[in-house]
């Protein structure tokens, strides 16, 4: 099966043709632009190419076909929007002292820290490059993503200010960390379709949205999940802040004190992390996080309704569900 036939299962035949074909296209492209006279440095940079599931690309291509369809400055957009996501993760596995990344080692394990900054800052450098040759527009997207990304990273690594909602904060930094680029990608394949202004508009939102959806998704497998997906409590063991600690954190039940305390701290150790996962996944928090996600890929849904009908459309209207609901 296609990544494109996997990711949009509902697409129509003829359209999962075009998207296979544009993403063919597209990973042509990176391979090529991602070359370098030095042997490690095109190493280092390729080691991340292959393995990806392709879903900003895809998005680009599929929202392209609101206009004209996939052309050489859709595919372009798509190459600058994949390397930017490429090279967000070298930062982010330096940050989160990964150890693997799609099924192999992560650029600081195979070399160092080192290198993979430095090798994810050449990478969005060229990002910038492929995206500065489709005209001063996609490049001042390009720059204001940039620094959403940095934006959204730095407000994750810190607590929210005292004064601030927590929900209204962590949901500022997903918009930011994961909408920004999802959104920029959406909109590049409306622009370099040829869509109006209005159509852009529209799909820059849905993008945020569906950002958003991968994140606050990603919250609820984190607990749900079992060994033969994601690893389960991940986050917990980290202490990292997701949606369903912010609704126990949030909850005037003294019941759940003893879930709170645990909640508040990294959970290295394995008794207290194991107990933690349970009382979570009793806990009514999880199935408010499932339905907080559901009314955000709702709301991306709504977005589309003024575009009317078409392959295209049938396929944006399904994915914000997909998102909401996968299992991987």
């Amino acid at each position: 099966m296609s990544r494109a036939a996997a990711l949009m299962p509902s697409a129509s035949e003829a359209l999962t043709e075009r998207l296979t074909e544009g993403l063919v296209a597209v990973d042509s492209r990176l391979t090529a632009v991602v070359q370098h006279e030095d042997e490690f440095i095109a190493d280092a940079s390729q080691h991340l190419l292959t393995g990806g599931k392709r879903f900003r690309p895809l998005l680009t291509l599929l929202a392209s076909e609101l206009g004209t369809g996939i052309n050489d400055a859709v595919v372009d957009a798509a190459v600058g929007v994949e390397l930017t996501h490429i090279a967000s993760l070298y930062h982010d596995d330096v940050m989160d002292a990964a150890e693997r990344r799609h099924g192999k080692a992560s650029v600081n394990a195979q070399y160092d820290n080192i290198t993979a900054v430095i090798v994810g800052d050449l990478l969005f450098g060229r990002a910038s490059e492929i995206v500065a040759g489709l005209g001063s527009e996609a490049a001042r997207i390009q720059a204001q993503t940039f620094v959403r990304l940095c934006a959204g990273q730095i407000r994750d690594d810190r607590q929210a200010p005292a004064d601030a909602d927590p929900m209204e904060h962590y949901l500022g930094v997903l918009a930011d960390k994961t909408g920004s680029l999802i959104a920029t990608a959406a909109r590049y394949g409306a622009m370099f379709g040829g869509c109006p202004a209005e159509t852009v508009e529209i799909m820059r939102r849905y993008g945020e949205y569906i950002g958003m959806v991968f994140q606050l998704s990603d919250d609820v497998l984190d607990i749900v999940s079992d060994e033969s997906g994601k690893t389960p409590g991940t986050d917990l063991r980290e202490g990292v802040t997701t949606l369903p600690v912010l609704y126990v954190r949030a909850s005037k039940d003294p019941a759940d004190a003893r879930l709170q305390d645990l909640v508040a701290r990294p959970l290295t150790d394995d008794a207290e992390h194991a107990e933690a996962l349970k009382l979570l996944r009793e806990h009514p928090a999880l199935e408010q996080a499932r339905r907080h996600t559901a009314a955000v890929a709702e709301q991306a849904t709504a977005l589309l309704e003024p575009l009317g009908d078409s392959d295209a459309l049938a396929v944006l209207r399904d994915l914000p569900g997909q998102v909401a609901s996968r299992t991987v």
